[in-house]
């Protein structure tokens, strides 16, 4: 396989964005309860309330302390929005007054598709810091150093990618990835024959 060979671009998408959302104030639960729909609060099961916002399709958990864990964002526009959204809501019925949210995005969750097939068994013979145990998961895990994420990588060119702060460590990630892997020799299109390959490195490991 020719190191110049094109391949089809990866793609890439967000699929859950998990941070946490803090101000200088307490929030009472209770009165949250009493004046909002689409919220749940059981203190004896679980200390803090449940808000599910239909649009965007967010939900975020309050907490009295004034903290918040928001999941379900699909980009940081549509997180920022979400946050603004339910402090409007908590603000219009006089819950909170002026406060000013800090946002931290604490993991991006992504999936993406390399569009090509990858020979795992060479690639987790090849990467450093990647894992890989068939019998017990049909993907290998690599950690990246930079980006700081952990990828999960079938051979369908299928990957999942956490760890992520800001989206664009997601896109690094996945580029640099393709890149190693097309270096090494570890991916074909779907109608390439890899067998010979195959066999090539199997009698290196021998």
């Amino acid at each position: 396989m020719s190191q110049a060979q094109t391949y089809p671009q990866p793609s890439i998408k967000i699929e859950n964005i998990v941070a946490t959302v803090s101000i200088d104030q307490n929030i009472d639960l209770e009165e949250v309860e009493r004046k909002l729909n689409n919220v749940e609060y059981r203190p004896e099961r679980f200390p803090g309330l449940i808000f599910r916002l239909d649009e965007p399709r967010v939900t975020a958990l309050i907490f009295k302390s004034g903290k918040m864990v928001v999941t379900g964002a699909k980009s940081t526009q549509e997180l920022i929005r979400a946050v603004k959204k339910i402090f409007y809501i908590l603000k219009k019925h006089g819950i909170v007054g002026n406060v000013k949210p800090r946002i931290q995005i604490q993991n991006i969750v992504a999936s993406a598709n390399l569009n090509v097939e990858v020979h795992l068994e060479k690639a987790a013979y090849l990467l450093e810091n990647s894992m890989y145990e068939p019998e017990q998961f049909p993907g290998l895990i690599y950690r990246l150093d930079y980006p700081r994420v952990v990828l999960l990588l079938f051979s369908s060119g299928k990957m999942v990618v956490t760890g992520a702060k800001k989206e664009k460590e997601v896109k690094e990630a996945v580029e640099k990835v393709f890149q190693e892997l097309k270096e090494k020799g570890c991916i074909r299109e779907p109608d390439e024959d890899l067998s010979k390959e195959e066999e090539l490195f199997e009698d290196e490991e021998l």
